[in-house]
């Protein structure tokens, strides 16, 4: 039996220090943590993906709360069935206690951790639907304040319909006027849609 860890955060910028060292304390070898710094809505994860590639029959698998596994309700619930009926292997979640398949092997112990496992999956997930909605309301109050997201707005000169024109008459290439307005053909194309110039 060999021990494995899986770590989850949501991004990048998110720190995944607190799951390591509860890792560490189950002195598991560092070659069988992995960590995925990316979002639970799904198990297409690179890390998770090779961790199942190399867990075998009777290994141990730690991961510190169900939320860490996933965030999607059914996907969660179809993971722990591979896991443990298909794979053949142990899952602990350190956080919830019941969730460990190593004790209660019986038919009520199965029961109270499939009960368990469908609680807090639904928690899971709907932690991150209101995630999501927490972060559309922070998006809408900030545009409504007028704070702007994602690139800033390319400026073009104010003789810029007058190069179209001259564009649009074969007196200048579009490359020329690219160079003297110092912006892509696509800012290019996109603003002499804008301004209805044909």
């Amino acid at each position: 039996m060999k021990k494995y860890a899986y770590i989850r955060v949501s991004s990048i910028d998110q720190n995944e220090l607190r799951q390591l060292k509860a890792m560490e304390k189950l002195e598991i070898p560092k070659p069988n943590i992995y960590i995925d710094k990316q979002s639970g809505k799904d198990f297409q994860r690179q890390n998770y993906q090779k961790l199942v590639q190399r867990l075998k029959p009777g290994d141990l698998l730690y991961i510190l709360s169900i939320d860490r596994l996933g965030r999607n309700y059914k996907e969660i619930q179809n993971q722990w069935r591979h896991l443990t009926e298909e794979r053949k292997i142990d899952i602990c979640v350190i956080d919830m206690p019941l969730l460990d398949t190593r004790r209660y092997k019986d038919l009520l112990g199965t029961f109270i951790s499939d009960l368990v496992l469908q609680v807090l999956s639904f928690v899971a997930e709907s932690e991150r639907d209101n995630i999501r909605k927490r972060q559309a309301q922070g998006i809408a109050a900030a545009k409504a304040k007028g704070i702007r997201f994602g690139r800033p707005e390319v400026k073009v000169p104010q003789n810029f319909e007058k190069l179209v024109n001259k564009w649009r008459n074969n007196k200048i290439t579009c490359e020329e006027i690219l160079k003297i307005c110092e912006i892509s053909k696509a800012t290019f194309y996109r603003r002499v849609r804008e301004m209805g110039i044909s």
